[in-house]
């Protein structure tokens, strides 16, 4: 499980980047900044584990969540113009970050609350996208799950993909194969630009 651990740290730092950058667009001081980083971070597993009761959340139990996620803010500020010029290699971050909050979130309902699809999917759909909705709504903006790409489907598909394999392959590859779907899914929606239908109303 150490790859899924390294994910993990990878997912919290390319999630703090993103935070970061907006919160530099909107022109927010450093403090505002890093706050916004560790929110896109931390936010969507301390909000799933506030739903099933499992408290303290994991964020709390394990600092080097909170001070990675604070390195990666603090970096990211240091060096925002070179940052700007690989979007490529954040999107994939970001899709690994998906992957692995998707993951994480699943995987933390069945280990605590055993096969409910219905909230394995919830939870994992919460993980993965719940920080980035916080730092949208914190920023002032329309989150981005909810008007540009497959971004939440791709979550969704992954939870899926685990409960279908759990009991068929290795618990390993299980997490593995989920982690591969979001990623997948998520990077496919970039390359090929789908997106849902926008209902288009004259003003």
């Amino acid at each position: 499980m150490l790859l899924i651990e390294i994910f993990v740290y990878l997912g919290i730092i390319a999630a703090g980047v993103s935070g970061v950058l907006i919160g530099i667009k909107k022109q927010l001081d450093l403090f505002g900044v890093i706050c916004l980083g560790v929110t896109a971070s931390l936010g969507g597993g301390i909000i799933r584990d506030l739903l099933i009761g499992n408290i303290p959340p994991v964020a709390f139990i394990k600092p080097s969540y909170f001070f990675v996620s604070l390195i990666a803010g603090l970096l990211a500020w240091c060096f925002y113009d070179k940052l700007s010029t690989i979007k490529n290699i954040i999107i994939v971050s970001d899709a690994i970050g998906l992957g692995v909050f998707t993951v994480v979130g699943s995987n933390t309902v069945m280990v605590y609350h055993g096969n409910n699809s219905f909230v394995i999917i919830s939870m994992g759909l919460i993980t993965g996208i719940g920080g980035g909705v916080l730092r949208d709504i914190f920023a002032k903006e329309i989150p981005y799950v909810f008007k540009k790409e497959i971004y939440a489907i791709a979550s969704i598909l992954g939870s899926v993909s685990l409960i279908l394999t759990y009991d068929k392959v290795p618990h390993p590859f299980a997490l593995y194969i989920c982690l591969f779907v979001t990623f997948a899914s998520r990077v496919l929606s970039v390359l090929l630009k789908l997106n849902f239908p926008v209902y288009k109303v004259e003003k």
